[in-house]
């Protein structure tokens, strides 16, 4: 039996949040940002390469465990411990890939970090300054 609509774990519900919030970071990012704005953005998405290997682990070992503490049925009279073996096996993979990203996001993050910006407006304001002071 499953829970009901209802009563959806927390965890759950976490997962559909982070994925409405990539969702909109999908969006929004179509837009031009300057490097300290991506920089910012890179900052925080590097942390999935932590958050994203420790999550798999532990869901590999809760579905492990799952086979213990819960009467586990599967379709067409397949093995429960081994599909949960071979999610296991691929979760672990998965772990290895975003560990991964994280690094590259990290390093994306780093060769950025020494950039700044001024506006269009900016600039034209700057150059209008100098060439006052150029002309006094």
């Amino acid at each position: 039996m499953s829970m009901d609509e209802d009563q959806t774990p927390e965890a759950v519900q976490e997962a559909d949040n982070a994925c409405e919030a990539l969702r909109a970071m999908a969006h929004l990012t179509r837009a031009t940002h300057p490097a300290p704005e991506v920089y910012r953005i890179l900052g925080n998405l590097k942390n999935f390469g932590s958050f994203l290997p420790q999550i798999s682990d532990q869901l590999a070992q809760g579905l492990t465990r799952s086979l213990q503490e819960y009467d586990v049925t599967e379709d067409e009279g397949k093995d429960p411990a081994a599909s949960v073996a071979l999610a296991g096996e691929h979760l672990a993979r998965a772990a290895k890939l975003a560990a991964q990203m994280g690094e590259e996001l990290a390093k994306a993050q780093n060769a950025i970090a020494g950039q700044g910006y001024r506006t269009a407006e900016e600039r034209r304001r700057d150059e209008e300054l100098q060439r006052e002071g150029n002309g006094a």
